[in-house]
């Protein structure tokens, strides 16, 4: 079986220039996070602010870390002080909350628009044709910067499943690009995860999050 640190190497040598990888730690020990940054990880993904938590501070490398999973409004307080970047926000009322608290640190936060691409309604994420007056709507706020897209894309079946959405989703992208649009700078397109990457990378992913690559299964695994 691979080490962690084979396994990332092998990911990274593989991805294009000007993609970057996201290890998404979800229920991972910090041993692991330290073992997958002393091997080149820079990003770190966590989907439940309980998870991050637990080994934040038991990490002594450096890494940037991302909230990549559903923030509830009543943990936004405790999420802006651990993460570097919240990827999945999918209203003005939880990017308005966001702002509340960025403002008493006097802290702007790095955000992205969590695009629910496939319509389905047992997920988050801006349905598509909301999607430009969200980002119009959140704009205005001072304490929060739009730097792109995300969205998840179905997790199992066949990766090819996947395609629509993510080419969906990279449309949406370069419309709001095109609008220039004051304090949204449209530099991330986060698309991908273990089963789905490499489709995702063809259709304009450049942050692709990898849980189960880097890291191995493990029991009930659901990333």
């Amino acid at each position: 079986m691979a080490s962690i640190k084979e396994n990332i190497e092998l990911i990274l040598n593989e991805l294009p220039e000007g993609v970057s990888l996201l290890a998404a730690a979800k229920t991972r020990t910090a041993r692991e996070i330290s073992e997958a940054i002393k091997a080149g990880i820079t990003l770190i993904g966590e989907n439940y602010l309980q998870d991050t938590t637990d080994t934040f501070y038991d990490v002594t490398e450096k890494a940037e870390w991302h909230f990549i999973g559903h923030l509830q409004r009543n943990k936004v307080k405790k999420a802006i002080d651990l993460f570097d970047m919240i990827e999945s926000v999918d209203s003005f009322r939880l990017a308005k909350e966001i702002d509340k608290h960025c403002k008493t640190k006097n802290k702007i936060m790095p955000i992205l628009i969590e695009v629910n691409s496939g319509e389905e309604n047992q997920k988050t994420g801006a349905l598509p044709g909301n999607l430009i007056d969200i980002i119009r709507e959140i704009s205005v706020l001072k304490h929060i910067k739009i730097m792109g897209l995300m969205t998840m894309g179905p997790r199992f079946g066949d990766p090819e499943d996947s395609r629509p959405y993510f080419k969906k989703t990279r449309e949406l992208f370069d419309q709001v690009k095109a609008l220039s649009l004051t304090n949204v700078e449209m530099k991330y397109l986060s698309m991908g995860m273990t089963n789905s990457y490499k489709i995702a990378i063809e259709e304009g992913s450049n942050v692709v999050r990898i849980g189960t690559k880097i890291f191995g299964e493990r029991e009930m695994d659901d990333h």
